[in-house]
Formats: C-alpha cells, structure tokens, sequence
C-alpha cells in the first residue's frame, strides 16, 4: 500500500470533520451561556455553560484515547462525536422543557466535539513521514479556521431555521450542531479507513497491509499487550521514562492556560472601557485568525528547525501578546488587538510543536494515552486559568492579569531553553 496516498486521503477526512465539528461547537457554545441565563434567570449560573463544555471536553479526553487505543482512531473519535450528538439532543429537550441543569448536563456531553476536534489533530500524524508530523498536524489544526469563524455567524440563521421546524425558542442552533456532528461523525465512520493508527502499528511490526483497492480490509490489530496501555496510569508511566513528553505536555497547558486566560478577560476589560459587541467581535476574530491562519507555517517552522525552538519562539510571542495588552489603557483597541493576535499565535505554536513534539517521544502504542491525558491536562488548565483570571481581574485588574501571564511564560521558556540539550532541539 502507499502509506503517503493513505496519509493524503487521511488529512483530507481529518480536515472535513475538522469543519464540520468546528461548525458545531461554534454555533452552540456562541449562545449557550445566554441560553442558560433565561432558563435560570441568572447571570452568574449562565457561565457555568461554558464550564460545562470545557469540563465535558476534559472528562471525554481520556475515554476517546482509550478507544483509539483499543479500536483505532476512527473508534475514538466516533466516540467524541457521538456524546456531542447525544449531548445536543439533551440540549434540546432541556431547552424544550425548561429545565437549565438538563441543559448543563447536555453541554457536558457537548464537549465532545471538542474532544473529538482535539483528537484529529493527533490522527494527522500517525502515518507522517519523519520530519513531517508537525506540518500535518499543523493542516488538520488549520481546518479548524472555517468552522470556528463561520460557527458563531450562523447562530442567527440557525434560530430562525428552529423556528420554522418549530422547536422550542433558542433550539435553533443546538439544532445545527446535532446536524454538525452527526456529519462529522458519518464523515469519520464512513471515510477514515484504513484506520491511521491501525494502519501505523501494523506497518511497524512489519504486518501485510490492507489491498489499496476496493473497501480496504482492516490490518492485523496491535497486540493484546499494546492495547491494553491506554488509560491514565499509562500516561503518566510514558511521561515518566519520556523527559521530552513532559516538556511537550507543561509546554501545551502553558501555552493554553496563558490564552484562555487572557482571552476570557480581554471582552470585560473592553466593556468596561464601553466598547460596544462589534468593537470585541472584531478583538475576537483577529485572535481566533492568530490562533489558526498561520498553523501551515508553525507547522512547517516546527518541522523545519525543531519542536523546542518553537516552543520557546511561542513562549516569547505570549509575553509579548501578554505585555503588549496588559499593558493597554481601555481605550486603547489597536493595542489591545494585536495583543490578542499574537496571543492567538503563541497558542498555536505551543499546541503545534507541542503536539508534534509530544507525539514523537513516546512509543506507537502508548500515544493514544499519552494525547488523552495532554488534552485532559489542557481544558483542566484552561478551565482553572479562566477562573483565576478572574479573580485576578476582578481583585486587582487586567494590567495585573497581563504581568502574571508573562512571568508564567517567561518561566516556561526558561525552563524549555535549559533542560533540553541541543541535539534533541529537533
């Protein structure tokens, strides 16, 4: 079989599952939280909405890298959008009764998707060629763009579709994001094959690979023994014996928590300022475009000059980013959005050779469990960062936010540059 048509045809499903699931969390999560504030009729419980999301992404984590483990990953993945379709029908009829804990019970199961968004990044490397996975991982990342930009422009149309299908007031985009799911899902189910991580593990023990003809058959499964190694306390065990993992995965929940809490902070900063819904609107979109438009060239750089040099490129654009709109007066919108665009692409770096740094230090077998516990680590931080952030805002101010998150950065970067020797830069 050739394993670079294979990976071609893989980057291609991975990307359109990408979309489509992007689509989904953006148009659910964009009204969520305003959903759960009618329901309940208060605006502190209407941010428990995201916090639902992130802790569902969190949780499903580790089950979705437990079945890619044992099944593949078309296996895994078909679990994370399966609880997102399951989690939007609760929606509905959480909504649909009125009853806001259902719907925050739903929106647990809705982070699926964004595990299932977070899985298929890992899925691009599989079958890369070596000195080729961050630039693969980078493409399917990249994807992400469409559905996150065109997700939230759509919760309007989606609300008047729900209307005339006759749903329940503020259904119409949990609606759209059944549909969005259930496509990434058949997308998964009908397209991945052969399966990457099956097709990976048989390759490397040498085993016959499926006919490239026809409906290709599954390769001969990994042995019991590696199946077996999924789980948490797998992990952790693969981050014990792999010094460079560890970094990648401190490397990831840094460069994470440093975004998200920035981010979440940077529309009250601007409220307080009296910026109006389309001066943040447009703050946001110029971070999410530094999160995702140049994921190509990070990929491409990470592949080029190595994983920890971008690591620590990425650690130095967040204190930048973090110095640049901490330091910002609240009238002050030019600086305040590049600060948030180069936030967005100091995230990138971070997640990109991270992820592809990560991937590369541990063996075939034990990767599923390792890429489950990063992105467990990831949303726990991200959720954590958000609250202190917060705290942090609410006590003392964003200015204060901002030196903290450059301190922590600062720190990483420092701890990157001297615990890596420079012949394993790469």
């Amino acid at each position: 079989m050739n394993i670079a048509a294979v990976q071609r045809r893989t980057l291609a499903v991975l990307s359109i599952a990408q979309i489509t699931g992007g689509v989904g969390v953006a148009v659910g999560t964009a009204l969520s939280s305003l959903v759960v504030a009618k329901l309940s009729g208060s605006v502190a419980i209407s941010g428990l909405a995201g916090t639902s999301s992130v802790l569902g992404a969190a949780l499903l984590a580790l089950p979705t890298a437990g079945a890619a483990n044992r099944g593949g990953r078309r296996a895994g993945l078909t679990l994370a959008y399966a609880c997102a379709v399951l989690g939007c029908l609760v929606a509905l009829l959480a909504i649909a009764t009125r009853v806001w804990p259902l719907l925050l019970a739903g929106l647990v199961l809705f982070g699926g998707g964004s595990a299932g968004n977070l899985a298929s990044r890992y899925s691009a490397t599989d079958l890369s060629a070596p000195g080729h996975s961050a630039r693969h991982l980078a493409w399917v990342v990249w994807a992400a763009t469409i559905g996150s930009v065109t997700g939230p422009n759509l919760a309007e149309p989606a609300e008047h579709l729900g209307r005339r299908l006759g749903l329940a007031p503020d259904a119409g985009p949990f609606a759209l994001s059944l549909l969005a799911f259930a496509l990434a899902l058949a997308v998964v189910l009908v397209a991945l094959r052969p399966d990457p991580l099956l097709l990976a593990r048989a390759t490397s023990q040498g085993s016959p690979a499926p006919a490239a003809s026809g409906s290709p058959a599954a390769p001969a499964p990994a042995p019991a023994a590696a199946r077996s190694r999924g789980g948490l306390r797998a992990g952790w065990r693969a981050l014990r014996e792999s010094p460079a993992a560890s970094r990648a995965l401190v490397a990831i929940a840094v460069a994470h928590t440093a975004m998200v809490s920035v981010m979440s902070m940077t529309p009250v900063h601007l409220d307080h300022a009296g910026a109006g819904y389309r001066t943040i609107g447009v703050v946001l979109s110029v971070h999410i475009a530094g999160m995702f438009v140049l994921s190509p060239a990070v990929g491409w750089l990470a592949d080029r000059i190595g994983r920890t040099r971008v690591l620590v490129l990425g650690m130095g654009v967040l204190l930048a980013a973090a110095l640049l709109a901490g330091g910002a007066g609240p009238h002050d919108i030019g600086r305040v959005t590049a600060g948030l665009g180069l936030l967005g692409v100091g995230w990138s770096c971070g997640l990109i050779a991270g992820s592809a740094m990560l991937t590369e230090a541990v063996p075939l077998e034990r990767r599923p469990a390792v890429q489950g516990l990063s992105d467990l680590l990831m949303n726990i931080c991200g959720a954590g960062g958000t609250i202190l952030a917060g705290l942090i805002v609410s006590g003392l101010s964003y200015g204060t936010l901002g030196t903290a998150t450059a301190v922590m950065v600062t720190v990483t970067a420092a701890w990157l540059a001297l615990t890596t020797r420079p012949a394993r830069t790469a």
